[in-house]
């Protein structure tokens, strides 16, 4: 018998996590005041909704999404970043990412995501791990990390493997944003449409279809679609712990500082 996880309310600088299921349909909501950033509190209460939705048998189909109509994910929390205080806490918060994207591409059931707006850093990475995006025209895109002097080590695994290497080097290194079309022409996003109206009736047509599609089938899919990936605990801790020390130097931790005070 599975045991709900205890995520819903969570009390993370008034982030939160909450799951419902309905005619098959497994919804995960997160949430964070600014700009649903991401501390490591709230990524390890995502990863864990993520492996329980996987599991129950209720849910044959899951939706992720955030809350709110700007932005879907502003990345890792600048507020815990200028706070980790050795390379181990460092290396601990990185993993917080590494698990999210773990949970998403082993989860035996097919992840759609819906992006309603701007993503950044680590939420592109949460993006190229679900199995099909929706996104809006307004969803641009960009990878932030070397602009505050780190690099998009963890996500990037999972970000070159859904956009190719020469399209993840270029958002790497030209830390600008990328607009929807560029994000679709490249495989970021399965479908762009031009408002959330329009959005959500797409992405409610497509859960409700797979929601009634055959399990066994879209268990088989999803291990073909992360075929080669069976190393990447080991990849991604090894990822980790570069990020975690990066952020200690003195020059990440002045360019976050400028970050914040934007």
């Amino acid at each position: 018998m599975l045991t709900r996880p205890a995520v819903t309310g969570t009390a993370v600088a008034g982030g939160d996590v909450s799951l419902t299921i309905a005619d098959g349909v497994g919804t995960i909501r997160f949430s964070h005041p600014k700009r649903n950033s991401l501390p490591g509190a709230l990524l390890r209460r995502l990863a864990e909704a993520i492996t329980w939705m996987g599991r129950d048998p209720a849910a044959r189909v899951m939706v992720l999404r955030s809350e709110g109509s700007d932005t879907f994910c502003a990345g890792a929390s600048f507020d815990e970043l200028v706070n980790i205080a050795n390379p181990r806490e460092g290396e601990e918060f990185f993993n917080g990412f590494a698990g999210v994207i773990l949970a998403m591409i082993r989860a035996p059931k097919l992840v759609l995501v819906r992006v309603q707006g701007r993503v950044a850093g680590g939420g592109v990475g949460i993006i190229a791990a679900a199995d099909y995006a929706f996104a809006v025209r307004d969803a641009s895109a960009k990878l932030s990390e070397l602009a505050v002097g780190i690099g998009p080590f963890v996500v990037g695994p999972v970000i070159e493997r859904r956009i190719g290497r020469g399209a993840f080097a270029a958002m790497a290194v030209d830390t600008d944003w990328r607009d929807a079309s560029w994000c679709e022409r490249h495989g970021l996003y399965a479908r762009v449409d031009e408002d959330v109206a329009t959005m959500d009736a797409s992405l409610n047509a497509l859960a409700g279809t797979l929601a009634a599609s055959n399990p066994d089938a879209m268990t088989a899919m999803k291990r073909v679609f992360w075929q080669g990936t069976e190393s990447w605990d080991a990849l991604l801790a090894e990822r980790a712990r570069t990020s975690g020390s990066l952020v200690l130097s003195d020059h990440t931790r002045a360019a976050i500082a400028k970050f914040k005070a934007r």
